[in-house]
């Protein structure tokens, strides 16, 4: 599976949430409102990431964890975005942490619950006891 259909499925989990265009490349709205995350392939250094909203806590935590998988996006980066690099976590790439898609899978889940509202959290939050029930 190609790394941007891992990040289309990671993103659309979650009630209400619409893919859309944004700057050229796909993203994924909370309600269909607010961004929380969006592929980026458009600043021609041949690599694949995923810029996802954050707090400027957990940017600067996972980016000194580890930075071959974690950067500071350009433009969003002040506001507390963070950006992984899909190739790395793809390869597992020598110095980097390994198989990063749950990671990845927390850290997207972590940016929608910033821009979603309460009920759309609260919406999620059900869905979620629902399954785990039922398993």
């Amino acid at each position: 599976m190609a790394q941007i259909d891992l990040i289309r499925e990671l993103c659309l989990r979650y009630p209400m949430t619409e893919e859309r265009p944004s700057h050229g490349e796909p993203a994924w709205f909370a309600g269909g409102k607010k961004m929380f995350a969006m592929f980026a392939d458009h600043h021609h250094d041949d690599r694949l990431a995923c810029w996802i909203s954050a707090s400027r806590d957990d940017q600067q935590a996972l980016v000194a964890a580890d930075p071959l998988l974690w950067f500071v996006p350009p433009y969003v980066g002040t506001r507390g975005w963070v950006g992984v690099f899909l190739d790395t976590a793809a390869t597992g790439a020598p110095g980097s942490t390994g198989d990063a898609w749950p990671q990845i899978g927390e850290v997207i889940t972590d940016g929608w619950r910033i821009v979603a509202g309460r009920r759309l959290q609260d919406r999620y939050d059900a869905m979620r006891q629902e399954s785990e029930l039922r398993s």
